[in-house]
């Protein structure tokens, strides 16, 4: 079977050199670019599976380059994980914000890098329903991988996707971070559980039209369920 690329995007070469050993050691291809042209000309030419991308790049950073990807049709659904040396939060909910599947925070050990990407490629697979799901007016179609409400298509990244294909599965209960995390990203992936927050602020706001929004409910000290109820306010 032909092996995952990996494209590694950092300005300095002794990085890129210790991150290439490290996934070539676990049967990765690598490709290599020291600033955001060059990445974005690898990507488009050679297609990689994922981007490990640095935060901090010499004239386009590494953000910036995500926005742009995140924006593009052709690119949208590429996984990306951000690489930082910066350890606040403020940095990684960015991340995590404009687009990225995941973040890992420098020193790193090589073990950990290998089993963050395998989670993230693993998310990024096919979805195992193939009916189409529906809820009042919501339809997801997994098979095109299309969301529209009434008619009208809604736009939303990979991760909100998965998110809301669990979800009109599984409606009407209510489900906490943790399982969420267990069954959105999967098992032993390091990711915290404040990551679902932010994907599920991202899932409302493109749920927006009208207020299909409402369906997913906060549940006071527990976590989040999917229902087409209304919610009696307190």
């Amino acid at each position: 079977m032909h092996s995952k690329t990996i494209l590694i995007v950092d300005d300095e070469a002794p990085v890129r050199d210790m991150l290439r050993v490290a996934l070539e050691m676990a049967d990765y291809r690598c490709l290599e670019a020291e600033n955001a042209q060059a990445a974005h000309a690898l990507v488009i030419d050679e297609k990689p599976d994922l981007i490990l991308l640095d935060w901090m790049l010499p004239d386009v950073s590494g953000v910036e380059l995500a926005r742009r990807l995140k924006r593009d049709e052709l690119t949208a659904s590429l996984p990306i994980v951000m690489l930082t040396a910066k350890g606040e939060e403020d940095h990684k909910i960015k991340g995590l914000e404009m687009g990225a599947d995941d973040y890992i925070t420098k020193p790193f050990s090589p073990r950990e890098l290998v089993a963050r990407l395998k989670a993230v490629l693993r998310r990024a697979g096919p979805s195992a329903p193939e009916e189409p799901l529906t809820a009042g007016g919501l339809v997801l179609d997994p098979i095109s991988h299309r969301v529209t409400i009434n008619g009208n298509a809604v736009e939303m990244g990979p991760t909100e996707f998965r998110l809301l294909t669990f979800f009109l599965s599984h409606q009407e209960r209510a489900y906490t971070r943790t399982q969420l995390l267990d069954h959105v990203w999967g098992g032993n992936v390091y990711v915290e559980e404040r990551t679902v927050d932010v994907h599920i602020r991202r899932l409302r706001k493109a749920l927006t039209i009208d207020g299909h929004e409402r369906y997913i409910q906060t549940v006071r000290g527990t976590g989040y369920r999917f229902s087409v109820q209304t919610v009696e306010r307190v």
